[in-house]
């Protein structure tokens, strides 16, 4: 086991034991204070701020649970060892109650005082080192933004996601990040090192997903040439997501239903029934209480789900959340680049802002990867903006270099239609300039060779349209 060295404060007015504690633990490498009364202690706590406190029972002054509390109320983040006379052991195991962390009856053996300081403060680092993660977990999921809505949302989601809660449903618009709250709720959960298993309800055939979701044994059905296991099983110990729960067939709700009361489940034609211990986390964009009063989605299923019920809020009422997304995404995508990061003008900015965002984040996030890829590292200004973000009333002159070309009242060409054809102009431009090779033409635009190829890919752009030959760079690059 590995040696954590701490800041660590012995209160006890026995001052031969405080010398020999403090000789012992100070070889081990941590930086100990003595005080002899609860006065000096408590005082001693509040300016150290220490990771540990050894803490006598009886004090001159003031009994060790009376310091204990006090240093709770002082909210001194401490870990305590609370140290007993033998027969005090009642009153040590009431000091545990009171959120110590453990405690030690004189006499005791060092060795034994360092192992139990040992286990505590690593404890204490490792559960540091979760909020940490757990922090780190919501910041790139994108789950960000100082909107009281926003705070309230990812605090909860990180009480959530260290509860037992083994039901959560997600309800939020189409575009809020439902399936990115889900992944945030199980990258922060103990369930973390356990798969996370996602399913859209929507995207398979009524007589193929509950194959997909419970398994099914060879020949169960037509087409069922050899057996499949089902996402219930490939959750065990970890999550299951259940993405658009909404759309799921009425027949099946009660399967599922059978499966969230017990963990129990039967693939397809077997008669054995199986277990799986997976976390449930069901999103949907539909008014579920509101389907299930109309018979559209069973009643009780939904009381099922809905144990803990999570509210994802619009785009449109996060305020200024708008520009940290944009911060985020515009170092995402220049990161997946090789390019430097977008940078929106001021008027460009008020304008995202007033935008209603009918396709909230996932809307954002797809306008700031498509001006990562067509103006890497470049400040994007109001004209550039589509034009269903704007008010034309108030559109002002273009600030965007190069200037891709301005959309048309009469529709032709489209913003679409407008941005590739500037995106083809810049890809042909570079590799003119780069006598066709495409390694060269792509550290022009400031992007990756691989990106590079992929645009010419997608825009039908091959050595001849752009009149040079490959000149097999591809060995060169």
């Amino acid at each position: 086991m590995k040696k954590t060295m701490a800041s660590i404060l012995i209160i006890d007015d026995e001052s031969n034991l405080v010398r020999s504690l403090t000789f012992a633990l100070e070889d081990e490498g941590h930086v100990v204070h003595g005080a002899g009364t609860a006065a000096a202690g408590l005082s001693a706590a509040a300016q150290l701020q220490p990771e540990l406190i050894l803490l006598d029972l009886k004090l001159p002054d003031m009994s060790g649970l009376e310091v204990l509390e006090l240093l709770k109320a002082q909210q001194i983040a401490a870990q305590v060892i609370m140290i007993s006379a033998h027969g005090d052991t009642r009153a040590a195991v009431k000091a545990v109650n009171l959120g110590a962390a453990d405690y030690i009856t004189k006499p005791f053996d060092l060795d034994d005082l360092s192992m139990t300081i040992r286990v505590i403060l690593e404890r204490r680092q490792m559960v540091a080192e979760l909020t940490f993660h757990r922090s780190e977990a919501m910041r790139e999921s994108g789950l960000m933004g100082e909107s009281p809505t926003m705070r309230e949302l990812v605090a909860t989601i990180e009480r959530v996601a260290s509860s037992n809660a083994m039901r959560i449903l997600v309800l939020g618009e189409s575009g809020t990040g439902k399936a990115l709250v889900a992944r945030a709720i199980h990258s922060a959960s103990p369930r973390a090192a356990g798969p996370f298993i996602e399913i859209n309800c929507a995207s398979l055939p009524e007589q193929l997903i509950e194959a997909e979701l419970f398994g099914a044994e060879k020949g169960a059905y037509t087409g069922a040439h050899q057996r499949r296991v089902g996402l219930v099983a490939l959750a065990d110990k970890g999550t299951l997501f259940l993405d658009e729960i909404g759309e799921l067939p009425l027949p099946l709700q009660a399967k599922l239903l059978h499966f969230l009361e017990n963990g129990q489940y039967r693939p397809i034609g077997s008669g054995r029934t199986q277990f799986a211990d997976a976390r449930v986390v069901a999103a949907t964009n539909r008014d579920l209480a509101a389907a299930a009063s109309e018979g559209g989605f069973r009643e009780d299923l939904y009381f099922r789900l809905n144990v803990i019920e999570l509210n994802i809020p619009p785009l449109r009422e996060r305020g200024s959340d708008v520009l940290a997304l944009i911060e985020h995404f515009s170092g995402e995508f220049a990161r997946e680049e090789r390019s430097r990061p977008i940078v929106l003008s001021a008027d460009a900015q008020q304008a995202l802002l007033d935008y209603r965002w009918p396709g909230n984040v996932r809307e954002l996030r797809n306008l700031i990867e498509r001006f990562t890829i067509l103006y890497p590292g470049t400040q994007i200004g109001v004209a550039a903006l589509p034009r269903e973000l704007l008010d034309t009333e108030q559109v002002p002159a273009p600030t965007l270099t190069p200037t891709p070309p301005a959309p048309q009242s009469n529709g032709i060409p489209n913003i679409e239609d407008a941005l590739a054809s500037t995106e083809r102009q810049l890809m042909l431009s570079a590799l003119r300039e780069a006598s066709g090779h495409k390694g060269h033409a792509a550290e022009r635009l400031g992007i990756s060779r691989h990106a590079f190829k992929r645009r010419l890919q997608r825009l039908g752009i091959s050595g001849s349209a752009a009149t040079y030959a490959d000149n097999g760079d591809d060995a060169q690059a």
